[in-house]
């Protein structure tokens, strides 16, 4: 991804919270690459998924026009939960590194729920 004008600080370094943004799409094109999509999940098995847990680390500044890429390293697939590892990258150099769980709930409650079997079955298969 292109980091935009729009996602720095007056500094010209990207703001810290947008790097939870690039996280967040860098999650949800890893779903969709796996074959799932978030609104299929919800309209079709009426869950979501919701962040409970995240840790990030800032190593280097990320700046105006810099291209990064942000990887997703699947580390845990519980019943109704999943533990990520992800960073983010300007070429070989690490930028920001993340620790993220996300808990499957329902649509309707918003309480924790078990993963549809499609999904717990394909993540399973990636570890």
């Amino acid at each position: 991804m292109r980091v935009y004008y729009e996602d720095t600080d007056a500094g010209g370094v990207v703001y810290y919270a947008n790097h939870l943004k690039f996280m967040e799409r860098a999650r949800t094109e890893w779903l969709r690459a796996a074959g799932f999509e978030q609104t299929q999940l919800a309209d079709v098995h009426g869950v979501v998924f919701v962040v409970t847990s995240l840790a990030i680390d800032y190593l280097k500044a990320a700046r105006f026009n810099d291209s990064l890429q942000v990887t997703v390293e699947l580390i845990k697939v519980g019943a109704g939960h999943i533990r990520l590892a992800q960073r983010v990258l300007r070429g070989e150099e690490v930028i920001a590194t993340g620790a993220v769980t996300v808990a499957c709930v329902s649509v309707r409650t918003m309480r924790p729920v078990r993963m549809p079997r499609p999904l717990a079955g394909k993540l399973a298969s990636l570890t």
